[in-house]
């Protein structure tokens, strides 16, 4: 009994384990990067961005598509010893395309920091932002702190879906035109006519980043 009981604990443990390992590099694939989240570490990008938030990266966005005003991780040029989220400032160059960016709550860009970034230091631009999660994330280690974001994330997307699917609007389907003659003709004191009855009357449309 009790190896059984064990048996099935290991085999547990393993269906866990494989699924994670799935999840994960599902994510690696849908979002093109290795890591595709970071927890903002200091306040350069205050009140956008604030510290232990938690940034769902996009590197399958091309850095040529980067325009100023996207928010972008990548690794500081001066050594690539550090990986930074800031706003993009100015395109310096397109051959190669080379930027500069700047954190929203800094005065100024910093040289080695900010600029140049080219293709090499661009790790993807910040497509989701996740608040505090971070506090729970910083205190556990990989895996364990990714797995609880990538869950938090497949929550964000199923709900996102569902209330999609919800607001789509219905629509009530018309009668064949033989069909309301044949209704309009069951009801008394009605004359129906071609000339009268214009189907095409409708309502108006509705107007309507572990980064630093």
């Amino acid at each position: 009994m009790k190896r059984s009981t064990t048996k099935n604990i290991v085999k547990d443990i393993i269906i866990v384990a494989v699924g994670v390992a799935a999840i994960w590099i599902g994510l690696q694939i849908i979002f093109g990067t290795q890591n595709p989240f970071y927890v903002v570490s200091s306040g350069s990008m205050v009140p956008v961005l604030e510290i232990y938030d938690v940034l769902v990266v996009n590197g399958n966005i091309p850095f040529e598509d980067i325009q100023v005003g996207d928010i972008i991780v990548f690794n500081r040029p001066n050594g690539h010893d550090r990986v930074i989220v800031h706003r993009v400032e100015a395109i310096l160059d397109d051959d190669p395309r080379t930027i500069r960016t700047r954190g929203d709550a800094n005065p100024v860009s910093i040289p080695g920091t900010d600029y140049p970034i080219t293709e090499e230091e661009y790790i993807g631009k910040v497509a989701h932002v996740i608040q505090q999660i971070g506090y729970v994330t910083r205190i556990l280690t990989p895996p364990i702190n990714y797995i609880i974001i990538a869950v938090i994330v497949g929550i964000m997307i199923v709900k996102q879906y569902s209330k999609s699917k919800k607001d789509k609007p219905k629509f009530e389907t018309v009668p064949a035109e033989s069909t309301v003659k044949e209704e309009f003709a069951k009801t008394p004191d009605f004359e129906y006519s071609d000339s009268k009855f214009d189907l095409d009357k409708k309502p108006d449309d509705e107007k309507k980043d572990h980064p630093s």
